[in-house]
């Protein structure tokens, strides 16, 4: 049992004790640490409140290139899906079925259509005897023609006759065989067989232009019979409904043996060889979306690079749609309605000074920003300018290398100062 602590107890002599100044270098260190703790605890004083850091998320800001970018979720169509209509009313067999592959030129239903079948006939009908007619004409035309000829030629030769005569008439009274009344005589008869022939030569002429006229009038109706009869022959060969591309059934409006009306939808041709992407953009980024921008789509573990070949005119439930064209070929295996992801890059910025985005732009509204000075965050005002996915560009209140709280500041109260805790 031990009583006390004497046996272990030592005594020193006086020549050993320590002659240093180590007590004023204590002294001093202490006056420092008090400065020091007063210094921290100033701060501490000065913040409302203290946060832990891993609540936090803080962010270096950084000078270099900026891309302004947005993201949109969207869907796979075709950008060759036509809708294929009855041409007539009538009866609809249907020869393929929803999810059929069809080649360009295949027949997929035929209408049965009594009335247009009936019309063609008819115009057939007719069409074969407007040729006819015409036949005929170019016949009368020609025997109209001789006729004519024949007038003219018959009144040529009585003024050739009538010339003779006259000479002889006129070689007699200047030999004074005959009377002076003989040689008027004939020389009004040569007067007037000369108008014969003038005229008939006229007459001739006239006869002419008149059957030509008339021939081409019932040439030109018969033209127009013909148009008439080609335009129901491409109608009726339009009730055998044929694919207009490559692809695929995709729906079928009507049921087989069914009864329809003209221009009733009949099915859904899915040309799944000529895919784009539907886009549905937030309106905020409306007036910023233009033709020709760059646009990488993400399909599953896939990404691909197309660009907005289309932008819609009108903004419908805050959204606009924009269709993105591959460029190339397409991704192997898409799928029509298949929905995916895609980055639309609006412009680039060179040298600018950037942080990474976080909910501090819309909680504080953009103005203002936490800036961490030694573990301590400062509310401090910003100007923000461009924004893209990942960064925000600062153009006012921050320089490169000092750092930002993006994420957590819901939990400072709108303080002005608030202390990290490590």
């Amino acid at each position: 049992m031990i009583r006390d602590t004497s046996a272990q107890d030592r005594s020193l002599s006086q020549a050993q004790a320590p002659r240093s100044r180590r007590p004023l270098y204590l002294a001093g260190a202490a006056v420092a640490a008090v400065l020091l703790v007063g210094w921290l605890l100033s701060d501490w004083l000065g913040s409302a409140g203290a946060v832990s850091a891993d609540r936090l998320r803080i962010a270096e800001v950084q000078r270099g290139l900026l891309v302004r970018d947005a993201t949109a979720n969207g869907r796979v169509v075709a950008a060759v899906s036509p809708t294929l209509y009855a041409p007539a009313g009538g009866t609809v067999t249907l020869k393929i079925l929803a999810g059929d592959t069809v080649a360009r030129g295949d027949v997929m239903a035929v209408i049965d259509s009594p009335e247009l079948q009936n019309e063609l006939q008819r115009e057939q009908a007719t069409l074969a005897q407007l040729e006819a007619e015409v036949a005929r004409q170019r016949i009368l035309a020609r025997k109209a023609s001789l006729l004519a000829k024949r007038e003219a030629d018959d009144a040529e030769v009585t003024r050739l006759a009538a010339l003779r005569d006259l000479q002889r008439a006129q070689r007699g009274f200047e030999l004074g065989a005959i009377a002076e009344v003989e040689y008027l005589r004939a020389k009004d008869a040569m007067a007037s067989a000369d108008i014969r022939s003038q005229h008939a030569g006229t007459a001739a002429q006239l006869e002419g232009q008149d059957v030509s006229l008339g021939l081409k009038t019932q040439e030109q109706l018969l033209e127009r019979q013909r148009l008439l009869t080609v335009n129901l022959e491409r109608r009726v060969d339009e009730l055998n409904v044929r694919s207009p591309v490559d692809g695929v059934i995709g729906t079928l409006s009507v049921n087989d043996r069914a009864v329809v009306v003209a221009n009733t939808p009949l099915m859904t041709v899915v040309d799944l060889s000529r895919l784009e992407v539907e886009l549905e953009m937030p309106e905020s980024y409306a007036e910023d979306l233009g033709l020709g921008m760059t646009a990488q789509v993400r399909i599953g573990a896939t990404a691909a690079t197309g660009t907005i070949s289309a932008i819609s005119p009108e903004v419908v439930n805050n959204q606009v749609l924009a269709r993105v064209r591959f460029d190339g070929e397409q991704p192997p295996g898409l799928r029509q309605n298949q929905r995916v992801s895609a980055r639309v890059l609006f412009e680039e910025k060179p040298d600018v000074i950037k942080v990474a985005r976080g909910p501090f732009v819309e909680a504080l509204g953009g103005r203002t920003a936490y800036v961490v000075e030694n573990g301590i965050a400062v509310r401090r005002p910003i100007v923000l300018g461009a924004t893209s996915v990942g960064e925000v560009e600062i153009l006012e209140g921050v320089q490169p290398g000092e750092r930002i709280v993006i994420s957590g500041t819901d939990t400072f109260e709108d303080a002005e100062r608030v202390a990290i805790n490590d």
